[in-house]
């Protein structure tokens, strides 16, 4: 079986964090990953940039609602998890607007980051 495992995080207790210690958890997170990858048990690992990117997309009665951000009520939970590819935001709200779940609940959209760049600047 697998299992999504997400990451919730605190900006409070990330921003608390001593100068260079985020890079430090971050590298001791890649060096987990990859111990889990090399024996079979991590298929794919991804970080989302920040909430402040997202846009949430909402079909009404045929009207589309786009918000900045993740405003979902606390009826709505994660359901699912697609990995699209859009040229820019944009794009991927047309393309998020298409899918069912929009009329009865609400797609957040977020970019991935990239990284291999955050692995290039830990030094993993």
């Amino acid at each position: 079986m697998k299992y999504l495992v997400m990451i919730y995080c605190d900006d409070a207790l990330l921003d608390a964090l001593p100068e260079g210690e985020f890079d430090t958890l971050m590298h001791g997170c890649f060096t987990k990953a990859d111990a889990l990858r090399a024996n079979g048990r991590l298929h794919d690992s991804q970080q989302l940039e920040a909430p402040s990117t997202a846009r949430t997309v909402r079909v009404r009665e045929g009207r589309t609602s786009v918000v900045d951000g993740p405003f979902a009520e606390t009826k709505e939970y994660l359901g699912g998890f697609n990995l699209i590819e859009a040229a820019d935001m944009d794009e991927a709200v047309r393309i998020a607007q298409a899918f069912p779940w929009s009329r009865t609940g609400a797609i957040e959209i977020r970019p991935v980051r990239d990284m291999d760049a955050v692995r290039r600047r830990v030094g993993a």
